[in-house]
């Protein structure tokens, strides 16, 4: 498979910003804004200490995009494998290196900087994957050696990741990884295949869980076995979001968050926060913004013109699809409690800038979207 590449060089950055998607980055201050309120509401009436460093993480993150879009996609083609082995570097450093705080190693630390190496992963790993399957040429992609590969990539950041141990992490690494396999064309059978062996070795897997990891899932069967032990994140989260009803108690009114019965409110349960002061219809009317944003670049994927770009941007979709499942489902009941923040919404600095670093991806895939034609080859996969 090869591209010539046929988009004017001399083209402004200006108009590159023109053609840029602008509806995606609305949503997406949406989002954010929905976020820095209910920061404020979590701090009880003040920007501190959340609500400014998340408004100001997101105005950061819109700069580097508009950076980004500058840049020819080609460029980013060349960078994604340097990256992807920089990022699982990183993630094989933190069981050895890393901080540890709640009995888990996930950050490392430069100074009074911390971050954590999986959320780079994120990135990493669908820039790396795309790239690949851009090279590949397609009557090869379901020749077993070249299944082998993909499956390397992203079983060897998952393995580290549930060391630290990071439960969400892995899980998204793999989901997002196996998707792409799918977008490409790797044949059903593997994934069949694949169903089959993890069923056999569910039991297997389920004794080498963390002891906490096992029990998460015995709450998550019978949350009202030990509602003020293991159970309680759950138990509160539940109480929070029946307590909203549906027009919700108003904005700082939340009674099991005002008065801290609600865990974690600022990250993972931020949209229980959320949903207790604005009700069922400000639940919804989060989640349809969501969907706008996951429609939005769904069509952008349809429309381009190349396999990079294509698989960029609908890996950037199934990155955040399966952060809001996840944590919406978690905060729910539906799934077992994991560590995983809702998209431009929950604080984090790490997950902020990686996530718009990977919108920065996707529309700068969508601005180029013409840059390889047939004719020209993208060059060796390294």
């Amino acid at each position: 498979m090869s591209y010539l590449i046929t988009q004017d060089r001399t083209e402004a950055p200006v108009q590159k910003l023109v053609r840029a998607n602008w509806a995606v980055l609305v949503v997406v201050a949406m989002l954010a804004a929905i976020g820095t309120a209910t920061l404020y509401s979590v701090a009880e009436g003040s920007f501190q200490p959340w609500a400014e460093r998340h408004g100001f993480r997101f105005m950061i993150g819109i700069g580097f995009i508009l950076l980004m879009l500058i840049v020819p996609l080609h460029v980013w083609a060349k960078l994604a494998n340097p990256l992807y082995a920089l990022a699982l570097a990183l993630v094989m450093l933190v069981p050895l290196l890393g901080v540890e705080a709640l009995g888990a190693r996930r950050w490392l630390s430069l100074g009074s900087f911390s971050f954590q190496p999986t959320e780079l992963m994120k990135v990493g790993l669908v820039l790396a994957l795309a790239r690949y399957y851009h090279w590949l040429p397609r009557e090869r992609v379901s020749q077993p050696m070249w299944v082998a590969v993909p499956l390397i990539m992203i079983v060897v950041p998952v393995l580290f990741t549930l060391r630290q141990p990071d439960l969400g992490s892995a899980v998204l690494f793999a989901t997002v990884g196996l998707g792409l396999m799918f977008l490409a064309g790797v044949s059903v059978l593997y994934f069949a295949g694949g169903a089959v062996l993890a069923g056999v070795a569910a039991p297997l897997i389920w004794a080498n869980l963390q002891v906490y990891q096992r029990r998460r899932v015995e709450i998550f069967l019978n949350p009202d076995s030990d509602p003020l032990g293991a159970g309680y994140h759950i138990t509160q989260s539940k109480i929070a979001l029946g307590a909203g009803g549906f027009g919700g108690k108003g904005f700082m009114q939340g009674t099991q968050s005002q008065l801290d019965f609600l865990p974690e409110k600022h990250t993972d349960f931020i949209f229980t926060m959320f949903s207790e002061e604005w009700g069922f219809a400000g639940a919804v009317g989060l989640l349809v913004l969501y969907v706008v944003l996951l429609v939005l670049l769904a069509r952008m994927a349809l429309r381009c013109e190349n396999p990079f770009g294509q698989l960029l941007i609908a890996g950037t979709a199934m990155t955040i699809f399966v952060y809001v499942f996840i944590n919406v489902a978690m905060v729910t009941g539906i799934v077992p409690v994991v560590g995983v923040p809702l998209p431009f919404v929950s604080y984090g600095g790490t997950s902020m800038m990686t996530l718009m670093a990977a919108l920065g991806l996707a529309l700068t895939a969508d601005v180029h979207s013409r840059e390889w034609r047939p004719g020209r080859t993208m060059g060796p996969i390294w």
